[in-house]
């Protein structure tokens, strides 16, 4: 039995791009930290919330590279001079990713309580009809 993958689908014309999509979101490294939700808050609208305490607005990036939205927190050593007994908190970096669809945009995102909270809208997709005219040969 062969394998059937979206690009040799002879009906999907111009998906090979979406499966290359599924594969690195598979190797994104995403791990389980921080946890996050994500709620789908109207028809056309979404939010992600990651679980960040203990990062402050400057140990924390967000970015949209190749369609994929991408958080980044890093943590600011400042134990310098500190004698910790003991030392349960961690202070370690992460890196999430959301691959996002055409359409949809990066709003805003505010920090609230330990809470990341990050605001995407999906353009409604206008309905086009085009009729391609049948030259003679």
């Amino acid at each position: 039995m062969t394998k059937l993958s979206l690009g040799t689908a002879p009906y999907l014309l111009g998906f090979e791009q979406l499966e290359r999509l599924l594969e690195r979101n598979a190797k994104s490294g995403n791990e389980g930290y921080p946890p996050f939700n994500i709620e789908q808050t109207s028809d056309n609208s979404y939010r992600i919330t990651l679980a960040v305490a203990g990062f402050s607005q400057r140990d924390l990036a967000i970015t949209i590279e190749d369609r994929q939205l991408v958080i980044r927190g890093r943590q600011h050593d400042e134990t310098e001079g500190r004698v910790f007994l003991h030392r349960g908190i961690a202070a370690r970096q992460f890196q999430r990713s959301f691959v996002l669809a055409d359409g949809v945009e990066v709003g805003e995102a505010v920090m609230e309580n330990g809470l990341l909270h990050v605001d995407l809208t999906r353009a409604e997709p206008e309905t086009v009809v085009q009729t391609i005219q049948i030259r003679k040969g």
